[in-house]
């Protein structure tokens, strides 16, 4: 069929359109007409008795407020506990630094467990190689000690150079 034969189907279809586009409107209306009505009718209990408008306010903002402090009380953590390293004293390890993937990366070596974190290679033996050695060095463990919930443990490097040498490392940093 042909639009020569029906030409009441497009003015159909045009009607159609209009019809939808004036429900748009009137709903859209509606809307605006019930926001006002809720904001003017809430102006009226501000002005005729604002103990009652505040005090829904501060009820409101109470319940927001207990709301967003409650909760997290679950069996579930929120990070993640570093398990600690139990070290056998004489069993061979080799060195392996816990917080990189460099496989050059080096493990330091302290003389005083628990200084871990308060060295400058500037001021102290920057010279000597035997503090900082490369992870796989096989070392023995002479002795263990837990500072400030850190576990260290006594070395002796066996590999290398520095074989014979002592220190102390943290436990995490022994494979």
């Amino acid at each position: 069929m042909s639009n020569d034969e029906n030409p009441n189907e497009s003015v159909d279809s045009v009607n159609d359109s209009e019809e939808s586009s004036n429900k748009a409107e009137t709903s859209t209306e509606q809307a605006s007409n019930v926001a006002g009505n809720l904001i003017s009718k809430a102006m009226e209990l501000k002005e005729s008795n604002p103990k009652v408008f505040f005090g829904g306010i501060a009820g409101l903002v109470i319940v927001i407020v207990i709301l967003m402090m409650s909760g997290g009380g679950g069996s579930k953590k929120s990070l993640p506990v570093t398990k600690a390293v139990d070290v056998a004293i004489g069993q061979t390890y080799a060195l392996k630094g816990v917080n990189t993937y460099d496989p050059n990366a080096t493990v330091r070596i302290v003389n005083i467990p628990g200084s871990i974190a308060a060295y400058d290679d500037t001021t102290e033996g920057a010279g000597d190689k035997c503090k900082n050695m490369i992870q796989g060095t096989r070392v023995k463990v002479l002795n263990s000690q837990v500072i400030t919930g850190a576990k260290y443990a006594e070395i002796e490097i066996v590999d290398g150079e520095c074989a014979g040498r002592k220190g102390w490392v943290v436990a995490n940093n022994l494979n």
